[in-house]
């Protein structure tokens, strides 16, 4: 039994989960639309360049969850899985999954999005065990920081070494499937890396060392 591992943004799904969260909390009129809009562009294409400061965007993502109560959160959250997230889900992801689950295998989403937008997607797909960025929680509502390590390039490596301890599991055998140059630190932790519809600089990366490329979309 082997260990799968799985991007969640442009992977298993056909678009970024975190960017459509904030196009939904725009298109509600739960932010100031124009100038959300604005910041969700430009650090989403920090991203896509590999040149994101996590912390900076962590500070804008995660104050709607603040300005806002849990209950109230929960139930937008419901209304954006059936609206964003539901049609970004192919079959393809789901058939990749099932393969996965008949060899055996401990499946585990890890992703930079915050835990807060992932764990229901996660659940969606039956995947019990999920690495995502964690946003603080104090007396059962967020604060707006972020707690412990972002599990972003390098600290997806870092969280998922922790997540190897704590479960007495290793990366013997293990898979990652991703579309982003960002994990890039962590494909070359695995033993099976599997290029995901692939950006630019990952696709060169996959050619370089001859790692399969598939597409889920």
């Amino acid at each position: 039994m082997s260990l799968a591992i799985f991007d969640l943004d442009h992977t298993l799904i056909t678009g970024d989960s975190d960017y459509e969260w904030g196009q939904f909390l725009i298109e509600r009129h739960i932010v100031d639309g124009e100038d959300y809009e604005r910041e969700n562009d430009r650090y989403y294409e920090q991203y896509k360049e590999g040149t994101l400061d996590i912390y900076e965007f962590l500070a804008f993502a995660l104050k709607p969850l603040a300005d806002n109560d849990r209950r109230t959160l929960d139930t937008w959250h419901k209304e954006f899985m059936q609206e964003k997230i539901l049609p970004m889900i192919p079959q393809a992801s789901k058939d990749l999954l099932a393969k996965h689950r008949q060899q055996g295998d401990t499946l585990l989403i890890i992703t930079a999005t915050n835990s807060f937008v992932t764990r229901p997607i996660a659940e969606l797909f039956g995947v019990d065990h999920l690495l995502a960025t964690e946003p603080e929680v104090v007396e059962g509502e967020y604060t707006g920081k972020v707690s412990g390590i972002p599990c972003f390039q390098e600290g997806k490596v870092e969280r998922l070494h922790l997540w190897l301890r704590e479960h007495s599991e290793t990366l013997e055998g293990s898979w990652f499937y991703s579309d982003s140059h960002n994990d890039l630190p962590l494909l070359k932790e695995v033993e099976h890396p599997v290029v995901v519809n692939p950006d630019e600089k990952l696709r060169i990366e996959a050619e370089r060392h001859h790692w399969p490329v598939i597409s889920l979309s």
